[in-house]
């Protein structure tokens, strides 16, 4: 994480101005990073035991979010248009005898 700190910090400030970047110490607790979002939400991530490379992953990760919640997709797709093709049925079409 010091490392983190010292090199990969700086260059990732530099790199992304529109993002706020604040480092206060948490004396015996793991290293996390926060993102605060304009939404109001908050993510956090622990980075403990993780290499400089790995942290800065974390952190585009945390840049590139929205902040929204995540929400598994249930339902499916509903189209507003119909079909090119229309409603397919059974009864369009050559008739075929069995």
């Amino acid at each position: 994480m010091n490392s983190f700190l010292k090199h990969t910090l700086p260059k990732f400030a530099r790199l992304n101005p529109s993002v706020e970047i604040a480092v206060s110490p948490r004396p015996r607790k793991h290293p996390i990073i926060r993102g605060t979002y304009i939404n109001g939400r908050e993510k956090v991530i622990c980075v403990k035991n993780l290499q400089k490379e790995q942290i800065l992953e974390k952190a585009h990760l945390l840049r590139d979010a929205s902040g929204e919640k995540l929400r598994k997709v249930t339902k499916p797709v509903q189209s507003t248009n119909e079909g090119v093709r229309g409603i397919w049925s059974p009864y369009h079409g050559a008739g075929h005898s069995i």
